[in-house]
């Protein structure tokens, strides 16, 4: 049959790239072309353009092959594109292909999560152990040289496949080796002399977690860290100037008086005023009420009170200025930085894609890529893709209509490549078939469960709920809530028997769950993550009841969930909305944060049990100023015995889960002049230093995380009022429609490529035409929308000047070649690829 270039058919029965009118014949595109290039070096296939008849066979084979190791290669060079790899990693022959392949699946990266979390682990069993967890030396040496071992396969691994000069220009690769190498001798010793020395290079066994493949956001974190750390670092030393002035000032000033001993010495000026800085939320106490520790104010205010307005002024310009600025520098950086690497990763995306783009072209058809080589490219990128979502997934790309997937087109392979594919149905609702007195009902309970009357009703429901919880609860006494006799018709209203005024409001939520599950049909109504919430809510509810009516004493906690249904009237306004869709969306990247403060956390944890284990106990500090918190004495009084329990004691560093304790209150800097006094008493006046520059290196982290708040809900807020029309909570959706030809077409071409057995889901769809009487279906590609999604909005007009420099550059660095043909895309093939780098 006869068709126009401009037709949405099947590409494998429309014109060839002559342009003729006939279509092209399966045989036509289910011939062994020749590739543009050849795979990346892994194979050398001589270019003869006239075999002989007797080795036609073979030089099919040869090409067939050579096309597979395209294929391959074109999929690590997206893959690479898509987890910003630099190219120079990139594998160069066979040799390296196969160690690539093999240290690119998941099973080795969970070898790697493995050993890695094993190592961060034997901290627990190693002196200072914790005691229910502690090990002999023999046996942990034992599994730390074993773990370190395998570390060693995964670094002969790697330098297979990247070849010794690329190995050693890597700079993490080479960081973890030299770690590797300290740790291996020192496991060594340990297991030698079977006892166990000072080793603070264990701190830096969290090398290998960060090294991980699945820990890439946490690398992007610390790299992040890294490159706000200049402008952070000049205002932090503008901060501790004025912080050195002030101790100056304060020591001339104060020092005569003998009753003060905030300000006796040089160094004790500073190291209080540095803690009247970091205690923050005590201010207002310190400066005007004088009852909070350290009382750095009061000594110095009872004998002259002008002197209030040293403290005044110090506070200030450090606390209420310089800290300020110094959040609205790294906010200003981090934007920057977010941007370009946003750009960053984009320009790496797009060479990735040319780089495929080259392996995938023909010496034939330099203009495109056909469906065929397409469909070998997605069985090595994305082996579970099934036939039907390979073609969807082409014809979603292919926008100009055409047999060949241009590069333009191409470009677009990662926005398209994630979408999930699903029919769309031939019924509006999931009842339509249903007898017309059922339809009527369900039809009318669609119409209620939609209309704005009956979501207020709702929202005035959870109103009413909220304000009998806090009145119910602010009038029960302490004790237990949770009555052992819970009567069956409550479980029957979903009620329970802490608050018993509930039963109605409990059972409008039943109600509620009931008529959207019929009125929209389970699966929309589980669609909406809102109803998902709901429907979590309500089931935990009942969970509760039925904990109550069996005496689960253990899920009891499970009825104190419901009052989470309050949440939902932030969906009334539009900026709560906006809030609460940016903290589901930072819920990921929240989690790699953590991530990253819990490293911090260990490399820390481990220098303090190192130098502070077994320090601080019950009465340790009784010639220190904080003797009071440490103190415990028991006495007794009348006929009673009496405990004074000071309970800093426990704030230790004996074994490391009492160190991220520890850690985590000198985080808040609540009283952690108490925690930092009580073990300098113990040890040396130097001990000070790791608590001070704990302090600042987790200001530097929880800096980068208020920064990153900021920045996402900035952004959403102005992607909002640039986009007011758009509806981005559906996330990306595509709508493809396909024919039944063109589907058989496609189940053809299987066939004669000896994969019949991949046609189970285009058959399916050849059927499903065939028992409605279709010639056409509708497919729905879905996927939730990302920032870079944002971004590309966001930044659209930029992103043009951007490929625009991109390219100026590329051309500037390759030489230009005369094109294939006229119809050739804007990128030369080039008979030899050249190898580039990130373009970071």
């Amino acid at each position: 049959m006869a068709v126009s270039m401009d037709d949405d058919v099947p590409l494998i029965l429309t014109l060839d790239d002559s342009g003729s009118g006939a279509s092209a014949p399966l045989d036509d595109l289910d011939r062994e072309e020749l590739p543009n290039e050849n795979g990346g070096s892994y194979d050398v296939i001589n270019d003869a353009s006239s075999p002989a008849a007797g080795d036609g066979c073979a030089q099919q084979s040869s090409a067939r092959h050579n096309w597979e190791m395209n294929y391959q290669e074109a999929a690590i060079y997206l893959q690479e594109g898509e987890n910003n790899d630099k190219f120079f990693t990139h594998p160069k022959n066979a040799k390296a292909l196969a160690a690539y392949l093999f240290a690119h699946n998941h099973l080795f990266y969970l070898m790697e999560l493995s050993t890695a979390l094993l190592l961060l682990l034997l901290s627990l069993c190693e002196a200072p152990a914790v005691p229910m967890l502690r090990l002999g030396i023999f046996v942990h040496a034992t599994l730390e040289l074993f773990a370190l071992i395998v570390v060693v396969f995964e670094l002969s691994m790697k330098m297979r496949w990247l070849g010794f000069q690329t190995f050693i220009r890597h700079k993490r690769t080479m960081v973890k080796t030299c770690v590797l190498f300290v740790q291996f001798i020192e496991a060594i010793v340990v297991l030698v002399r079977q006892t166990s020395h000072v080793r603070i290079t264990r701190a830096l066994r969290c090398i290998f977690l960060v090294d991980c493949r699945y820990c890439g956001a946490v690398r992007r974190n610390l790299r992040q860290i890294f490159q706000s750390l200049p402008p952070f670092i000049d205002i932090l030393l503008l901060l501790l100037f004025f912080m050195v002035i002030f101790a100056i000032l304060g020591f001339y000033l104060f020092s005569p008086n003998h009753s003060d001993p905030y300000f006796n010495t040089l160094e004790n000026s500073l190291v209080n005023l540095f803690v009247l800085l970091t205690t923050s939320n005590e201010v207002l106490k310190l400066v005007f009420f004088g009852c909070s520790f350290p009382d750095v104010m009061m000594p110095s205010y009872a004998r002259n009170p002008w002197s209030c307005v040293f403290f005044i002024v110090y506070l200030s310009i450090e606390l209420y200025f310089i800290m300020n600025l110094l959040l609205a520098v790294v906010f200003d950086t981090f934007n920057d930085i977010e941007k370009r690497k946003f750009k960053s990763l984009l320009l790496h995306k797009r060479t990735a894609i040319q780089h495929a783009y080259r392996l995938l072209i023909t010496k034939q058809r330099p203009s495109g890529i056909s469906f065929k080589h397409f469909e070998g490219l997605l069985r090595f990128y994305k082996p579970r893709m099934c036939a039907r979502e390979r073609y969807l997934t082409f014809k979603a790309l292919n926008q100009s209509h055409t047999p060949l997937l241009s590069l333009k087109d191409f470009y677009n392979f990662y926005e398209v490549v994630g979408l999930k594919w699903k029919a769309k149905r031939n019924r509006e609702h999931w009842f339509d078939d249903l007898p017309r007195t059922a339809f009527l009902i369900f039809k009318g309970i669609n119409i209620l469960v939609k209309s704005r009357m009956f979501q207020y009703t709702m929202y005035t429901v959870v109103a009413v709920n909220g304000i009998w919880i806090l009145v119910e609860t602010f009038m029960l006494q302490g004790g237990n809530f949770f009555s052992r006799n819970v009567p069956w018709s409550y479980i029957v209203f979903l009620t329970s028997k802490l608050m018993p005024s509930n039963r109605a409001v409990s059972l409008l939520y039943g109600v509620e769950l009931l008529l959207k599950t019929t009125g929209l049909g389970p699966v929309e109504y589980l669609s909406s993550g809102w109803n998902l919430f709901d429907f979590s809510v309500t089931l935990f509810a009942f969970l509760g009841l039925m904990a109550l009516a069996f005496n689960m004493e253990p899920f009891y906690f499970i009825v104190v969930l419901r009052p989470l249904q309050l949440l939902r009237l932030f969906k009334l306004k539009k900026r709560y909305r906006n809030v609460l869709d940016t903290m589901f969306e930072l819920f990921p990247r929240m989690a790699s944060l953590g991530l990253t403060l819990l490293i911090f956390y260990y490399c820390f944890a481990i220098v303090g049990m190192e130098f502070f284990a077994g320090v601080v106990y019950p009465n340790c500090c009784n010639t220190s100023t904080v003797a009071d918190s440490y103190r415990w004495v028991n006495h007794t009084v009348g006929n009673k015995t009496v405990v004074e329990e000071g309970y800093y004691y426990l704030n230790n560093f004996d074994n490391i889960l009492n160190s991220f304790v520890t850690l985590f209150e000198l985080t808040v800097v609540n009283d952690w002049y108490i925690i930092m006094e009580g073990v300098t008493s113990q040890t040396t006046h130097w001990s000070r230093l790791y608590f001070m520059i704990f302090y600042i290196v987790t200001m530097v982290v929880m800096t980068i995380i208020v920064a990153f708040i900021l920045d996402a809900f900035v952004f959403r807020m102005n992607y909002t009022r640039k986009n007011q029309d758009s509806e981005e909570d559906n996330g990306i959706v595509l709508e493809k429609e396909i024919f039944k030809e063109e589907v058989v077409g496609i189940i053809e071409l299987y066939k004669r490529s000896s994969a019949a057995t991949e046609t189970a889901e285009l058959q399916k769809i050849v059927l499903q035409m065939d028992k409605y009487g279709q010639m056409s279906t509708l497919f729905l590609g879905r996927r939730s929308r990302t920032k870079s999604d944002l971004s590309m909005k966001m930044y659209e007009e930029e992103i043009q000047e951007w490929y625009e420099e991109h390219s100026r550059k590329e051309e500037s660095q390759t030489p230009l070649q005369e094109p294939a043909s006229a119809s050739t895309s804007s990128l030369k093939p080039l008979s030899l690829r050249q190898r580039s780098q990130t373009v970071i």
